[in-house]
């Protein structure tokens, strides 16, 4: 008789434990073990939450080389069924090895649950029938479980869903996460003070009075924004560091629908042809917005433009706005606004692009390059690759909370009744046209972010932070990337053979990108480089890229003259006809700011179970080689971290937006 030394470790999550029977078998290359009973001393307390409890399983011989491990829990007499996470098993044999069981899943019925070694294997070296037979069961269940559905045409596609209760268990919220999202979404208005406003459809008539408002909830940069949001050096400053870093590219001549007026432009003393030379002129086009219908609210007929902004560097390298053409089409009534213009003219011209800026941030760099596509690449592993490959160790951390965080999201923001939808210039009819006007010019090149910064040359643009930061943690995240892959894919063969592998990159490009060959998305993989920058990619989308676009919400929006979510007067077709009273009309109204700052509050507020990127709570790697690669990994980002605040700690407004210590691991707000 040999004796196995098994030792199970529970979850510490809310509501992990099990008062079930819990029974185990051992599969090995030369045999199983019996179903066992897992019971000793503590009885009960074996598997609540926390718990690591060891146990014995005895066999008449050894079984060989661990494969994988069957687990199942049923009910004592009189009891219910009930729900256990456990987070691991760990299995030391006679012959003195220690095999590592990862599970981190929750196990809810008397059902028999099958988990692999956690030495990561691809399909072809799985050569144990019963290890092939796992794997192919595995991925049947996942393909029933995690189902592809078309919310609206012409938008990547999403993950099945009626509910939050009807995703599967492990890709729902914590009960922490529960608990305080739908806590501060209740209890927005209450929290900034808004509830006597939010029925409101009034305009505003005084500035004060939403200074009043804004005063309830502030952090420190939206008082800045506050302060300088009427400034031109703070406006061109947005366009690098604010929500939107998306816009702004290095032009060489002006596009021939913006035909300014040399003569008006203030260049420092230069012609505009020797500053093109310089690399000193840069353009905002909103192309994708012209002629988006724009939204209807509390019955009246709201305003969108499609801008175009010519900015200049400043020997003082400030970056200055000096030209703002508000639709595309040039015309009389079209006219282009420059600085030396009245001041309510220009500030009306920039307050259109502002608001411009929001609904193309919300809706295409925010909704659709970070959440529609962080989905996208969730699911396609989910239903593609098994717990057992390296692909699903690397990736899983970076889909937690993506799938119930965009139900939301589709359920109160852009649904019929939701918040965008009913309060956002482009919601109603034109969301999803622009949605889908935004998917079809998306290219491969602008979610890798050193091709993007090289494309839209901006490799030299002084003070921006978000292409610093971001280029420094996209390089740290490839280093780790190339090195865990590395170690599993010894060459560009064999990405080729890896079926798993291919299966979910087709699935992206087929369900993400709409078979759209133009966007330059890979649809397979064939060599182990290709392989590396994907997966960068959907990581660095996936966390630094969501934090950059999406953690300074309220920061730059709370003040929401700095950032308007619609506008209910057309844009100026004169000069000399606005003023400040002009401008409060223009705003929207009560209500709407005030359901603006909620979400925008609501979608900036971090919870107290967020994870930072390149913590792993789960251990999915048994290696010595990949523990090596995290550890190294976290000191890096730890680096880079410190650099970060220390620079910050010298700037007016601070950068924060990639710091790795504040950037989530995923998409999960």
């Amino acid at each position: 008789m040999v004796d196995y030394e098994v030792t199970v470790s529970t979850a510490n999550v809310i509501g992990a434990t099990t008062l079930n029977n819990v029974f185990i078998k051992l599969v090995g290359t030369e045999g199983e073990s019996d179903r066992s009973w897992l019971l000793n001393f503590r009885g009960p307390l074996n598997f609540i939450t926390a718990a690591v409890s060891t146990f014995t399983v005895t066999c008449p011989e050894s079984i060989g080389k661990l494969i994988l491990i069957e687990l199942d829990k049923q009910p004592l007499l009189l009891f219910p069924q009930d729900n256990w996470f456990p987070a691991k098993v760990e299995v030391k044999s006679p012959e003195g090895d220690t095999y590592n069981f990862p599970v981190y899943r929750w196990i809810t019925d008397g059902e028999v649950q099958r988990f692999r070694e956690g030495a990561a294997r691809r399909a072809f070296e799985d050569v144990h029938a019963l290890a092939k037979h796992s794997r192919e069961q595995e991925l049947n269940q996942r393909e029933v479980d995690y189902r592809w559905d078309v919310y609206a045409d012409g938008i990547p596609h999403n993950m099945k869903a009626d509910s939050p209760l009807s995703l599967p268990c492990e890709v729902r919220f914590s009960f922490t996460k529960t608990t305080e999202f739908f806590f501060t979404a209740a209890s927005a208005l209450s929290e900034l003070q808004l509830n006597g406003l939010a029925d409101s459809k009034e305009q505003w008539t005084d500035i004060e009075d939403i200074n009043r408002v804004f005063c309830c909830k502030r952090t420190a940069l939206s008082d800045y924004v506050q302060e300088h949001w009427m400034q031109d050096s703070f406006f061109g400053y947005q366009f690098l560091n604010g929500n939107n870093p998306m816009m702004i590219r290095r032009c060489s001549h002006l596009p021939g629908n913006f035909p300014v007026d040399e003569n008006l432009l203030f260049l420092h003393g230069s012609r505009l042809e020797d500053e093109f030379q310089k690399g000193n002129m840069y353009l905002c086009d909103y192309y994708r917005l012209d002629g988006v219908e724009a939204n209807t609210i509390n019955d009246k007929k709201q305003y969108l433009t499609a801008p175009l902004v010519l900015l200049h560097k400043t020997p003082d390298d400030k970056m200055m706005p000096v030209a703002i053409q508000l639709k595309q089409t040039p015309a009389d009534d079209n006219p282009i606004f420059y600085p030396s213009d009245s001041e309510y003219d220009w500030l009306m011209a920039k307050i259109f692009v502002r608001s411009a800026d929001f609904n193309e941030h919300q809706l295409n760099v925010h909704l659709l390059r970070t959440h529609l596509l962080a989905e996208v690449f969730a699911v396609s592993l989910l239903r593609n690759v098994p717990m057992v490959h390296p692909l699903y160790k690397l990736l899983i951390p970076h889909t937690r909370y993506t799938l119930q965080i965009n139900f939301l999201a589709r359920l109160a923001l852009i649904s019929e009744t939701g918040t965008f939808t009913k309060f956002a210039a482009s919601g109603g009819e034109g969301m999803f046209a622009f949605l889908q006007r935004s998917l079809s010019s998306i290219t491969y090149s602008s979610f890798c972010m050193p091709d993007d910064i090289a494309e839209r040359g901006l490799e030299d643009v002084p003070n921006f932070y978000y292409r610093d930061d971001g280029l420094k943690l996209w390089k740290i995240i490839h280093s780790f990337v190339q090195g865990i892959l590395k170690f599993y894919y010894k060459n560009d063969e064999e990405v080729q053979r890896d079926d798993e592998l291919q299966n979910w990159i087709t699935d992206i490009f087929h369900h993400g990108f709409l078979f759209d060959a133009g966007s330059g998305f890979p649809r397979k993989f064939t060599t182990v480089d290709e392989l590396v920058k994907f997966v960068t990619m959907a990581i660095f989308t996936c966390s630094g890229q969501h934090s950059a676009v999406n953690s300074g919400q309220y920061d730059y929006g709370g003040w929401m003259p700095n950032t308007p979510m619609t506008l209910q007067l057309p844009p100026p077709t004169t000069k000399g006809t606005t003023s400040q009273a002009t401008m409060l009309q223009t705003f929207p109204d009560v209500n709407v700011t005030v359901q603006g700052m909620a979400t925008m509050w609501l979608l900036s507020k971090q919870s107290s179970d967020f994870v930072p990127l390149g913590k792993y709570p789960e251990d999915h790697f048994s290696e010595e080689i990949p523990h090596k690669l995290i550890k190294d990994f976290q000191g890096e980002l730890a680096g880079l971290s410190a650099a970060i605040q220390v620079r910050n700690a010298c700037l007016e407004a601070p950068y924060t937006y990639l710091d790795p210590a504040k950037v989530e691991n995923s998409v999960a707000l």
